[in-house]
């Protein structure tokens, strides 16, 4: 008699027991895809890009291997970084790719022949980033506008104070950039670090919970009695500083400044981001994903370079691989919902 009553009452396989308020296990394994797919996606396109450029080149796979491979996406990991947090509060960024070039400049003539010049120039672009922020948020300029109309200004700022690529960083900059280890590829120091830096800020502090209130749901925040234009500003010195330091960081690795150095990478580390499962609406923040997608895009390049491809069909071999991925996670996504 207890034995049916108790088959009687049990819940029915895939479904939550009553009152327990946990949804059914196949509600959760949908939503779990949803939540890590993205950097799944994005963990097997570098997984998959990093064997076949071993596969090419076996030599890869050492320290020395892969800290030549990994080099010249450390710069774009950190604004990679900078560009989710912009685009956490539902705003995109036009301008970084200019002004990394910038911070090269920078770094290359005047940190080298008039520190304090240097440093004051690179305060002020936190300065004018905190401008931009009040603009956006008190005066309703689209983000786009503002910051696409600043790359103007960092690039004749750049072309003034450099107008062809030269200069010499500082000692202690290129120290950074000429850093070995035998032990581990010193560009997984630098990746690991922003990853880290771009996960405390918008997962575990304060202030990141509430850039992504702020891009998912800005009545909800005002309510909640956090200054919205506060909140905006915060978001996008803290851009400021991810930028000045890949700026920094590719100025370390080039050893010298170029204006034009970095102009890919305005749309690369908007397409980092959304490959990481981030989105143009705002509210999402995924730096392990954006990490990921930075770096895949980092080496597919590498990756084409290997196999030979002519550089004039490399652009568009690198498109027709990030589209892929892309569709990766399109597919992904609508099998989770």
């Amino acid at each position: 008699m207890t034995t049916a009553t108790t088959a009687s009452t049990a819940p029915a396989p895939g479904t939550a027991a009553r009152g327990s308020g946990r949804p059914p296990a196949a509600t959760r394994l949908r939503a779990g895809l949803a939540h890590g797919s993205p950097a799944l996606l994005s963990l097997v396109a570098l997984v998959v890009i990093v064997a076949l450029a071993a596969a090419i080149q076996p030599g890869i796979l050492s320290v020395t291997g892969l800290s030549l491979m990994l080099m010249s996406a450390v710069p774009l990991v950190f604004a990679a970084q900078a560009q989710m947090i912009i685009m956490s509060v539902g705003d995109i960024d036009l301008g970084i790719g200019n002004l990394v070039g910038l911070v090269t400049v920078i770094a290359a003539t005047l940190l080298a022949t008039n520190p304090v010049l240097g440093v004051l120039m690179l305060g002020a672009v936190l300065v004018v980033y905190a401008l931009l922020g009040l603009i956006v948020q008190k005066r309703g300029v689209p983000s786009i506008i503002v910051t696409l109309g600043m790359s103007f200004v960092w690039l004749g700022v750049g072309l003034q104070l450099l107008p062809t690529p030269g200069g010499a960083t500082p000692a202690w900059l290129t120290a950074i950039g000429s850093w070995r280890s035998d032990i581990v590829p010193p560009p997984l120091v630098f990746i690991a670090l922003a990853a880290l830096v771009g996960w405390w800020l918008t997962r575990r502090s304060r202030v990141g919970a509430r850039m992504r209130a702020l891009g998912s749901s800005a009545a909800t925040l005002d309510k909640a009695g956090w200054s919205l234009t506060r909140t905006r500003v915060t978001a996008y010195v803290l851009a400021a500083v991810l930028i000045l330091v890949s700026g920094l960081l590719l100025a370390a690795q080039t050893r010298s400044g170029d204006i034009n150095s970095a102009s890919n990478f305005t749309l690369t580390t908007i397409a980092a981001v959304i490959l990481g499962g981030g989105t143009f609406s705002g509210g999402r923040a995924l730096p392990l994903g954006t990490t990921l997608g930075a770096v895949t895009l980092g080496l597919i390049s590498v990756l084409l370079s290997l196999v030979a491809l002519p550089s004039s069909m490399q652009a568009g071999a690198q498109g027709v691989i990030v589209l892929a991925v892309l569709a990766g996670r399109i597919i992904t996504e609508r099998f989770s919902r």
